[in-house]
């Protein structure tokens, strides 16, 4: 398993939970979301996201 890129000093731009999606822009910079802010804002990042990193899979539990 690949160590995550995202740790809890990652914080979301939108709430201030912790982060589990780094996006960056095509035009430079980047944004975290937590969980729910990244699937609430998912068709607008598409559409400007250079590259996307989502963790979102750490919140469920591993079988």
């Amino acid at each position: 398993m690949q160590a995550p890129n995202l740790t809890a000093n990652d914080r979301c731009d939108r709430c201030g939970a912790q982060a589990y999606v780094k996006v960056s822009l095509v035009a430079g910079g980047e944004l975290m979301f937590c969980a729910h802010h990244a699937r609430a804002h998912a068709d607008a990042l598409n559409n400007v996201a250079a590259e996307v990193i989502d963790e979102t899979g750490r919140l469920s539990p591993q079988r």
